[in-house]
């Protein structure tokens, strides 16, 4: 897990214990997902209140890999409003220093530091499955932009991503490339293959 994973988590360590239902959805979802062991399923289902539940899960969390805190939000589908608070903490720490170093050196073949056009950001929505929405936190939207999209298009998810999309690069202008787009995929435990294919046809 990331150090601002971590940081985030203890921030709202208190939050979170006293306001999840950890056996109905979240440790069998962190199960499925192979981030908790049966053993720790166990440790987590064996605490006597609901709070020590969650603050046990919450001591697991950060030592069970790099997909561990974005497994933890997609969990939190019943807990929305939770889940919106610690995305916008992210993204509001991610944008208070300069951007990372990897930014052009993150492993895609091609320039990276091109801006995508239309018919990528229109392949790439595409392609995107339930993935879509952490991408688009991660690429700066704010949590109400996202949910607008998610609104305007309800029954076409493509047409959400795209307009997500569209509106990341008018605000990111010349900072808005594929290199950041890839960041963001790999964020969310995508491959860089599915921005290539978008990006060669």
């Amino acid at each position: 897990m990331e150090p601002e994973h971590r940081a985030v988590l203890r921030k709202f360590r208190v939050q979170l214990s006293d306001q999840l239902l950890v056996s109905d959805t979240i440790v069998p979802f962190l199960y499925q997902e192979g981030v908790l062991t049966e053993a720790q399923v166990e440790q987590v289902e064996g605490q006597l209140t609901n709070r020590q539940k969650n603050l046990k899960l919450l001591d697991l969390l950060p030592n069970r890999g790099p997909r561990a805190f974005g497994a933890f939000l997609e969990a939190l589908r019943d807990f929305s409003w939770i889940r919106d608070r610690l995305q916008l903490e992210l993204q509001n720490s991610a944008g208070t220093g300069p951007p990372g170093p990897n930014l052009a050196g993150t492993g895609a073949s091609g320039p990276n530091l091109r801006v995508p056009s239309d018919r990528e950001l229109s392949r790439l929505a595409q392609r995107l499955g339930a993935e879509w929405e952490p991408v688009l936190l991660d690429l700066g939207l704010s949590a109400e932009t996202v949910y607008r999209c998610r609104s305007d298009h309800s029954l076409n998810t493509g047409a959400a991503v795209l307009e997500g999309l569209v509106l990341w690069r008018r605000a990111g202008g010349r900072r808005a490339t594929l290199g950041r787009l890839l960041r963001s995929l790999e964020a969310a435990d995508l491959h860089p293959s599915v921005l290539e294919e978008a990006v060669l046809g």
